[in-house]
């Protein structure tokens, strides 16, 4: 189902792109240009997908568990470097934030960060003064307000906020797994782990803000677990700071507001509300402080809505990005994770029935946390704000689809295994993705 819906999109939006140039996307669907290349990433991405591949389910298997997490975080780290560096260097990575469209190009503009935030909705619409580049109008000005940052302590320039990306996209492995241990069991976690290190996402984790992104409502999300099972010494401090950083991933990115459906997904499989009061004083706490310096959400939203429409959103045609959404976000995901999900579809009114007697197992957990993600992505490619470039947009929610391929047939990981770095490879290689 996933091969016919990725080769639907890209016959039909070859033809579409040809007849009248609206679909905006060099390689309909993705956002990439035809450029078959190899580089010095090439061997290492080549070596790290073959040993996942070989040994990783009887690794997760073998190890303790604190060295799994530390061994599964270092081949998500290995693997989105040698994928990015498969580029080269400088258009691979260091470049790739440096473009007119991103945020680093803007940075010079938050001189004086208060008065910045205070007229940044007067420059959203394309038709004011001075407009803001696209990805900064785009979002909410937490997401250049990082760059800003990491730019006053001396980590300037598109290296940097590359290596900032990729390095917080590779952690999200480590946040998964903990949340699927705690809310689940840690036999699940462990069959998911080597989807979650090696997953074709990294192509664009590595590196653009989406991956960033994904780290910061991952970690809020295992925090909100952590907390909400009560496997932490301080669950009320736990609560508290996954409210700050899902507060946070809203005013990173106006779409992940629909991050609120995992949250409660999170709390209906550990059966409680209990972390709900801190995690709401922790998001309310980011709401006021971005209010206070100047910043209205809820004034902006409108305002990015017009620009959307004022720009390619309102010419690229809904009527087949509505349905090739979904294949942009098969390349992410993989084969493995469109069958995880068809899985995790079926098993998921079982666990949400198991709800009502007792705790869910572990494989009803990670179904649950996927027909969240599932639901998230609906959303999102029903709203019409997502038209295009969803293999990196969704990443946020691709992360908690990846888990649900630990309800894939044991003896076949391998082999699925060998699929999701095969299409990762053949991507990297054969395609020029930016942004």
């Amino acid at each position: 189902m996933g091969v016919l819906l990725v080769a639907a999109a890209c016959v039909v939006g070859a033809a579409i792109e040809h007849a009248d140039g609206t679909l905006h996307v060099p390689w309909p669907p993705l956002q990439a240009f035809w450029r078959p290349h190899w580089g010095p990433g090439t061997p290492a991405a080549a070596v790290v997908a073959a040993a996942c591949a070989s040994y990783g389910p009887q690794c997760a298997r073998r190890l303790a568990w604190r060295p799994l997490l530390f061994v599964t975080w270092a081949v998500a780290m290995a693997w989105t470097w040698s994928l990015a560096l498969v580029d080269g260097w400088e258009p691979g990575v260091a470049g790739r934030l440096t473009t007119s469209f991103e945020y680093l190009s803007q940075i010079d503009r938050f001189a004086h960060v208060h008065a910045a935030l205070r007229g940044f909705t007067q420059h959203i619409l394309s038709t004011q003064p001075q407009p803001w580049t696209t990805h900064v109008a785009g979002h909410p000005p937490g997401a250049v307000l990082t760059f800003v940052a990491l730019d006053r302590i001396g980590l300037g320039g598109g290296a940097w906020a590359s290596a900032w990306c990729i390095s917080a996209g590779g952690s999200t492995a480590i946040a998964v797994l903990l949340a699927v241990r705690v809310l689940g069991d840690e036999s699940t976690a462990r069959r998911a782990a080597p989807f979650v290190a090696l997953s074709p996402a990294a192509v664009w984790i590595g590196a653009s803000a989406d991956g960033y992104f994904t780290a910061v409502v991952a970690w809020g999300l295992a925090l909100l677990a952590l907390a909400a099972t009560r496997a932490v010494r301080a669950p009320r401090a736990v609560a508290l700071g996954a409210g700050v950083l899902l507060g946070l991933a809203v005013y990173l990115s106006y779409g992940l507001v629909l991050v609120a459906v995992a949250a409660l997904a999170v709390l209906a499989l550990a059966r409680t509300a209990r972390p709900l009061p801190a995690a709401l004083l922790g998001a309310g706490a980011v709401t006021t402080a971005f209010t206070l310096s100047g910043f209205c959400w809820w004034q902006a939203y409108p305002l990015l809505v017009q620009r959307y429409y004022q720009g390619i959103g309102g010419v690229r045609p809904y009527g087949y990005w509505v349905w090739a959404d979904l294949a942009c976000g098969v390349f992410s995901a993989g084969l493995a994770g469109v069958a995880a999900a068809r899985r995790a579809l079926s098993a998921a009114p079982a666990g949400v029935k198991r709800l009502r007697t007792g705790v869910p197992t572990g494989p009803q957990a990670v179904a649950v946390l996927a027909a969240a993600a599932l639901a998230m992505m609906l959303v999102a490619d029903l709203s019409g704000m997502s038209k295009a470039e969803t293999e990196r947009i969704w990443l946020p929610f691709v992360a908690w689809l990846l888990p649900a391929s630990a309800l894939l047939p044991t003896v076949d990981h391998r082999r699925w295994l060998f699929l999701q770095a095969a299409a990762a490879l053949l991507v990297n290689h054969l395609l020029f993705t930016n942004w």
